[in-house]
Order: structure tokens, then sequence, then C-alpha cells
């Protein structure tokens, strides 16, 4: 589950983590009270959506907008409002079809003296948390992974003990932060570590963090995603969600236990299990085909959530096609098949429909689909599969 950045940044606040002042606003005059209580003479206007690359990214019809306005007065910071709330703004991260802008962040403006990165996410390698850090702050982080990886320094750390002081010392030698600077960095650093086990994030991503002309260390973003396998243990964090920044059709499949991920290709799939899921769409593409999404209906799928994965993936309009791949394990293929009986009679298939299964049952599963007037093309493995559904959109 993503959040926004001023929600964030609250949630560092309460953690101990330096963030500065900021009120979050969704008309051009909300703005221009928030820029008049925050008393200074410069506030940045951001908007808030669940992407990246806000500060590069500018509006669809008005490309001189940019996500992100430092202002000098209250003229300027309504300006700045009216430009981007309601509008759909284009990032590196949106792809070209954006995001609408909500809402704005009104926050204080600061003596920057140096921009850096920062970020963490688990290394599933060495199943350790690992702190990333890098001299280019402001910058897309992949644009530098690509292009300059050397500039980019990683500490893993136990999630029991955290970041250890040696850890923060190593990083502020290869960063260049000294004197007071590198005080703020051992109370910083090990504070935000604390805060991605704390509330199990998958993500914690400050970019830039800006170290003052004071010397203090402050989170000049927040971007967080938390793992969604975790929320139980944080249902407070449940309110922060915002559906209207997520893809309704992937809301809908999280409502119905299924998981669902939105591509840009043209053949639906239907599978059961992540990995077999992901091989499916590898396969497809290897073949010249396209995903049109990422579906893992489970290992105990039912008719109910069968029915309710063809709805989805036929509300797409830009599926043409649909590969069913099941592999029947806890889940039988007679039940699949089933299901699907029972699917095209509540749905309709409009497209068409390739079916391979394999697993427990599966004979039975077989004789049941070719003895139903369900319309479908029969295949013998995946590869058969992929051929006959690329084949079949063509």
């Amino acid at each position: 589950m993503k959040i926004h950045e001023y929600q964030g940044k609250e949630l560092f606040r309460q953690a101990g983590v330096p963030v500065l002042e900021g009120i979050v606003a969704t008309t051009p005059e909300e703005a221009v009270a928030a820029y008049e209580k925050l008393g200074g003479a410069i506030a940045v206007v951001k908007s808030q959506i669940h992407a990246g690359g806000r500060g590069k990214g500018t509006v669809r019809d008005n490309p001189d907008q940019k996500g992100v306005v430092v202002c000098k007065s209250s003229d300027e910071v309504k300006a700045a409002a009216a430009g981007l709330l309601g509008k759909t703004l284009v990032t590196i991260q949106t792809g070209p079809e954006g995001k609408t802008v909500n809402q704005v962040f009104v926050e204080a403006g600061c003596d920057i003296a140096r921009e850096l990165y920062l970020g963490i996410v688990l290394d599933r390698a060495s199943s350790k948390p690992v702190l990333m850090a890098s001299t280019e702050g402001g910058v897309e982080i992949e644009k530098v992974a690509e292009e300059t990886p050397e500039l980019i320094f990683k500490e893993h750390f136990d999630p029991a003990i955290g970041l250890e002081g040696f850890q923060v010392r190593k990083l502020c030698k290869k960063l260049g932060i000294t004197g007071h600077a590198a005080k703020a960095a051992a109370r910083f650093m090990p504070a935000i570590c604390r805060f991605f086990v704390d509330y199990d994030c998958s993500l914690t991503e400050i970019n830039p963090l800006v170290i003052t002309g004071d010397d203090q260390m402050i989170a000049l973003d927040a971007k967080i995603t938390f793992d969604g396998n975790a929320l139980f243990r944080h249902k407070d964090l449940l309110e922060l969600r915002d559906l209207s920044e997520e893809e309704p059709s992937e809301v809908r499949a999280s409502e119905s236990g299924l998981s669902y991920v939105k591509l840009e290709g043209n053949i639906g799939c239907l599978v059961n299990g992540a990995g077999l899921a992901m091989s499916t769409m590898d396969i497809i593409k290897y073949h010249g085909g396209q995903p049109a999404n990422f579906l893992d209906v489970g290992g105990g799928a039912n008719a109910a959530q069968v029915t309710e994965a063809f709805r989805i993936l036929l509300s797409d309009p830009n599926c043409k096609g649909v590969l069913v791949n099941i592999f029947g394990g806890i889940a039988r293929c007679t039940t699949i098949a089933a299901a699907l009986i029972e699917a095209s009679q509540t749905v309709g298939f409009t497209v068409p429909l390739v079916v391979r299964l394999e697993g427990t049952e599966v004979e039975e599963g077989r004789k049941m689909l070719a003895d139903s007037d369900v319309d479908i093309i029969s295949a013998t493995d995946i590869t058969d599969a992929a051929k006959k559904i690329v084949a079949a959109v063509g």
C-alpha cells in the first residue's frame, strides 16, 4: 500500500525523523491560507500523487506547469495550486496517461546546502533490509543506478538491531558528510531504519534528503510503500489509503481476494499461483504476445472468484483474448472446470478463450469442458497455450 508524501511526513515526524512544516490543501484558497499560516517568505507547492519524479513532471495540457513549484508570495502559491489541482500530471513514473492531482502539499522552505538520496528496501538475496545512499539527490535513482552505479552506497542491517554507528560513519565518509552534519546523520539514519522495520515497509525513499546551511539533516520527500501482508499489524495505516490513486480494477480484485495487476497488453491471463502467472506472461511475450494483466486466483479458487476474475479481465477494453493456465494442486481441475462453465453462463465470453489444465483430476476436468457448450480452445501444455492465444488475438 502506498501513501502520499504529506502522510508519510507525518509518520516520519512521529518517529523522530526531521521534516519541515507543511499543510495539505485541496483548493487554491486553502493553499494560500496554508502559506500564510506557515509564515515564511518561501514555500513549496507540491502535487500529491502516488508517483515519483514530480519535480520534473509537467501538467499534460500545460508543459510549463511543473509538479513542484517554489513560491515567494501568496499570489504565486495560488497560481501554482490552481495550475495543479484537478489537472493531470505526467512524470517518468506515471507513464503518458499521468495521474490527476487532487491535493497539494504546501511546505515551508529551508536553506539547502546539499541534496542527497536515501532509500531502504528489502534485499531478498541477503534476507536483510539495505540502506542505500547517494550523493546524487534530486535525480531519478534509476538513472543513477544505470549510468553511475558506483555512486550508490549500501549498508545492510539486522532488523532486530538496526543500523549501527560504524555503518553510519562508513556512509558519512563515502558521502563526504563531516562535522555537525555527521552528528545529525548519526541520529537521522538509524531513525529512518527503525521506521522501515517498525512499520513493515517494503520501500522507504527520501529524494532529496537535504543537509541545511546549519548542518541539519531533513527529509524533503517521503515515498513510502507498506507490505500489504503485514497491514493486519497496522490497521491504523489503512485509513491513509487513497483509493482514487489506485487502478479501479486492482481495487476490485483485492476485494475479491484476487491478486491482480493491470498491464498494457491485449491478452488476459487467469492463472493459479504467482510463479506460474509470471511464467505465463513470459511465454506469451516469448511467442510475440503482450499480457494484459497479472492475475493469480490462488490455490483455493472457487466459482465466485473465477467469475469475478473474468468480469475484471473482460472489463478491460484492450483485452482481446484470455489464456487460462491452471495447475490443479489444492484446487482440483474439476473445480476449475466447473467454475469456468459457471462463469461462461454468468459473464459470457466474447473473446477467444484458450484453456490449459494440468494436475489433479485433469482428465475429468477436460471432459467436463469438452461436454459443455463453453466455446474454448484447448491446449496441451503451456507452450501450446501461448502459441494458440497469440494466434487467436492475431
